[in-house]
């Protein structure tokens, strides 16, 4: 097995903090997610994280305006230049000081970042290559408090900052003789957005307390005069001073100094600001306080977010309110509208909600929120096309693999999930929570049809399923005992006694029925379900159990132990075939207020999660660290370790301590600055729902909580404090080559096909294993001769012929031409695969879930087109225009000709 697995996408969390920013087209909306960044395209229902990190949280993205390039900040002020294009980061720069806005001019040659009280201009990368992308132009100072936000002109003349200390400033992106700055008051709290009108200097400004003041100007845009160069020279020596401003060129670009006060002389020669008028939005009460606001130029659309959850919609300059709407209880952090002014987008960073609107049919395009607190469980679905995940807040989320997003919420639990499954069916999902309730949910119709509960209440800690979704087993963490139910008639069948410790994990034998169990008294049971439930078996252990997984073809038990070991069980003799030292793989980190070393803490540190490859070749081992290690169980070594995060906003992500964070009275991390929701994550006081002004913060701990791989063999699946991690077979990254000749090359190959050997150039192909040349083989095969090259295949090359028509199948347009490969292939070898069913059973998995997401789509598509066709004729037979007999026949053929191809596809996936 080649372990070419890489970062795929990121599920279960969809935005933590930051501004959103839609693409130009308005189809796509980039949210920051951690110290990543997620695309979700709105057109296609699909989401993508892109495979690169920063060190920390990303507080700002800056979009060009072309959408080919993006700035990524983090809270430490490091910056990334990334290529939405090629998915790569291009360069790399360090502003110092955190930022807090990025904005590129609309000619996209500049760009601004606002740090501290200043703004600072530089040259944006171009499409030619360059040494240096940051190249600082111009630094211009003014406010006295931090800069909040900016906004350009359309012609990318002039630019307006907005500041803590009340005031905006509008400075000349150029050398203006008649506007190098100018400074507006008029409010009394920090500014929150400013916006210019179209076309126009006009501006309006917006402050926390719910103030919207509009400014008018007595100058055009083509009013602007440039600098003589004379005058230039001269402002350089002597007269800046005098007029408050002040030019010095540096290497690192020219200041502009700005003061509150000119001459009056200079006053008329220059560009004038009057206040036209001052609104207020309507306020509910001391805490909920303007956070967020967003301007559509075109359409004049201002959408403002508030600390309460509620927005409103108002027509500028008028002000006149479309409408007002509470989406969330939380604090919408920001607010982003599309280039057409029909979608708005809004941030939640406290449940981390992400929420597009379609104001003008007042519908949701998206609504998403990941899990409150961290996840603890997740399970695939039998065919792969579904996870399903738990979490710390009491909720069950179920998420499509294809388009990344969670399609189902059940919040029936009242305390946190703890395990939770698939049944073999694929359409019912359990879920255990120390609520002491086991639920069972349907995926058909969303509710919740099966509650199992104990005859004394117990907080259950895991959950199991047998393989014919029949049976269901819980283990309590606090009586120690097993409790096992019916799925068809919910009642209790037999509680299981002989643990003397709490139960950590069950596990079923996938091919018989015999159940095990781990306890933390130090022994794995085993329990025979024909045999009345008798104790069949008990493994001694070590050290406390805390993990048991069947191997898939159910002839192996591997046990994770508190000493950190891995061992493994032929547990039909209860004899020990091999044991993995894994302490040293965890290769922990040291958080901040611990008061020992990583090394010596590792020593008390264990895998507290276990997984079988589908193949069952190997093992998935995670647990309270940032690794993830895959061992091989036959040879008993460590194959790879991934780092699933290398974000320093979690805690217990470094070896060792910063010592500049030290101080003689102890480590920096125990003192809470109070900077608001800035930092780390909110922790209210109880029973206050807002306005805590005592309000605590915590860096969340790294940590895997449950590891699966996917049905298919195709990927696998972590649950962590960065969220739902995904890693995907890559293709791409290996040369493996199958049988190489040396007479076999992409000319020979295409020599071969050019000359209809067919089967020789598909075997050819294969022993020289690139994707694209088998692509281009198979594809031009004609339909006609499918089948006899299907029958002329060698044994060994069935297999990977049938691997490979069900990866093109989940991506490909060629639909039909995939399904007769896939349909033929089984047809002529399905007896002598059969004999390997065991072997093959991720591949027969990977296609059936491909053929099912077809089949979706298609009956969805014919179910549409016959509806449209009954509509027409009914709305012609009211019209009084009836149709010829012909045209009747003719629809007739039409739905038999749907009929049979969903018949067709059907069969297929039986």
């Amino acid at each position: 097995m080649k372990f070419a697995y890489r970062f795929s996408n990121l599920l279960g969390t969809v935005y933590r903090r930051g501004n959103l920013n839609f693409t130009p087209d308005g189809d796509c909306i980039i949210s920051p997610v951690g110290n990543r960044v997620t695309v979700f395209d709105l057109k296609n229902n699909k989401s993508e994280t892109l495979p690169l990190a920063t060190r920390h949280n990303v507080t700002c993205v800056g979009l060009s305006p072309d959408g080919t390039l993006a700035i990524l900040v983090d809270e430490e002020g490091a910056a990334l230049l990334v290529s939405l294009i090629s998915k790569s980061v291009i360069h790399q720069f360090h502003f110092q000081k955190p930022v807090h806005c990025v904005s590129f001019s609309p000619d996209a040659r500049k760009f601004v970042i606002t740090k501290d009280n200043v703004a600072l201009m530089y040259h944006a990368p171009g499409k030619k290559r360059e040494f240096n992308a940051f190249v600082l132009d111009k630094t211009y100072y003014g406010p006295y408090d931090e800069t909040t936000c900016i906004d350009w002109t359309d012609d990318s003349k002039c630019l307006a900052v907005g500041s803590k200390d009340m005031s905006t400033w509008v400075f000349g992106a150029e050398r203006w003789a008649n506007l190098i700055y100018y400074s507006l008051g008029g409010h009394k709290d920090a500014i929150v957005a400013c916006f210019f009108e179209a076309n126009s200097l006009d501006l309006y400004t917006i402050s926390q307390d719910g103030a919207l003041c509009v400014w008018q100007c007595d100058t055009d845009l083509d009013g602007l005069k440039p600098m003589p160069p004379k005058d230039r020279a001269e402002d350089k020596n002597e007269s800046v001073k005098d007029l408050g401003e002040e030019f010095i060129d540096e290497p690192k670009g020219e200041v502009i100094r700005g003061k509150a006060t000119t001459d009056e002389q200079e006053r008329r020669e220059k560009v004038k600001y009057t206040r036209a008028a001052k609104y207020f939005f309507n306020k509910e009460g001391d805490f909920n306080n303007l956070t967020a606001a967003a301007y559509h130029k075109k359409t004049h659309l201002l959408v403002t977010g508030f600390a309460s959850g509620i927005f409103h919609l108002h027509e500028l300059p008028e002000f006149n309110l479309i409408h007002s709407l509470s989406i969330s209880d939380q604090r919408i952090a920001t607010v982003s509208i599309n280039c057409t002014g029909d979608w708005i987008a809004f941030g939640c960073s406290g449940l981390g909600q992400l929420l597009v609107w379609e104001w003008q049919s007042e519908s949701y395009v998206l609504k998403q929120q990941g899990h409150f607190n961290s996840m603890v469980s997740l399970s695939y679905s039998p065919d792969g096309q579904y996870l399903v995940t738990g979490g710390d807040d009491g909720k069950v989320k179920v998420w499509n693999t294809s388009s990344s997003f969670c399609f189902v919420t059940f919040t029936e639990h009242t305390s946190s999930i703890s395990a939770v499954t698939f049944t073999s069916t694929g359409y019912v999902v359990l879920s255990a929570s120390l609520d002491g309730t086991v639920r069972a949910f349907d995926l058909h119709r969303y509710r919740n049809f099966r509650t199992f509960t104990s005859p004394r209440p117990a907080q259950f800690s895991c959950l199991a399923v047998d393989s014919s979704g029949e049976i269901v087993s819980a283990g309590s963490q606090d009586s120690f005992d097993i409790f096992v139910w019916s799925m068809q008639s919910g009642r209790l069948l037999d509680v299981l006694s002989g643990h003397e410790g709490p139960i950590s994990s069950l596990c079923f034998n996938p091919m018989k029925s015999v159940l095990a169990s781990a306890s933390w008294d130090k022994t794995v049971k085993l329990w025979d379900m024909f045999d009345s439930w008798r104790m069949k078996e008990t493994l001694t252990i070590n050290s406390d159990v805390l993990a048991v997984a069947f191997r898939p073809d159910g002839n192996e038990l591997a046990v994770a132990a508190l000493d950190g070991q891995i061992t493994f069980w032929d547990h039909e003799n209860a004899v020990q075939t091999g044991s993995i030292e894994g302490r040293h793989d965890l290769q922990m980190g040291r958080k901040e207020l611990d008061k020992i070393t990583a090394k010596q803490s590792a020593k008390a540190k264990s895998f507290t999660t276990l997984c079988y490859s589908a193949d069952g070749q190997s093992i998935l081992a995670g647990g309270l660290s940032k690794f993830v290690c895959i061992y091989h169980v036959k040879e008993q070594i460590l194959m790879k370790k991934f780092e699933i995060s290398c974000n320093l906003s979690l805690d217990a992500m470094e070896e060792y301590l910063d010592r500049r964070k030290m101080t003689e009275f102890g480590s920096m991390a125990l003192i809470d600055e109070g900077a608001g929701d800035e930092d780390g994550v909110a922790i209210a006081l109880p029973g206050v729902k807002r306005g805590d002004m005592s309000s605590r913060h915590f860096k969340p701990e790294i940590r895997v909580t449950c590891l699966r791989f996917s049905p298919t063999g195709r990927s696998w699946a972590a649950t962590t404090t960065e969220g739902l991690l995904i890693y995907s077979l890559d293709c791409g990254l290996i040369f493996d080559p199958f049988e190489l000749d040396i007479d076999i090359t992409p000319s020979s190959v295409h020599k071969v096909l050019s000359q209809k050997e067919y089967t020789m150039a598909i075997v050819m192909a294969f022993r020289l294993n690139e994707k694209k040349l088998i692509q281009e083989v198979i594809e031009t095969i004609p339909y006609k001769e499918v089948d006899v090259v299907c029958s002329s295949l060698p044994e060994l090359y069935v297999e990977k012929v049938l691997e490979f028509v069900a990866s093109a199948l989940e991506k490909s347009h060629h639909l039909e031409f995939y399904l007769t490969w896939a349909q033929r292939l089984l047809m002529l070898h399905g007896q002598k695969l059969k004999t390997r069913s065991g072997k093959l059973l991720p591949i027969i998995q990977f296609l059936q879930k491909s053929i099912q997401r077809h089949f979706e789509d298609v009956s969805k598509l014919c179910e549409w087109n016959r509806y449209n066709i009954k509509y027409a004729l009914a709305i012609s037979k009211q019209r009084g225009m009836k149709r010829p007999a012909e045209t009747s026949a003719s629809e007739e053929e039409l739905e038999e000709s749907n009929s049979d191809y969903l018949m067709e596809e059907a069969t297929m996936h039986s």
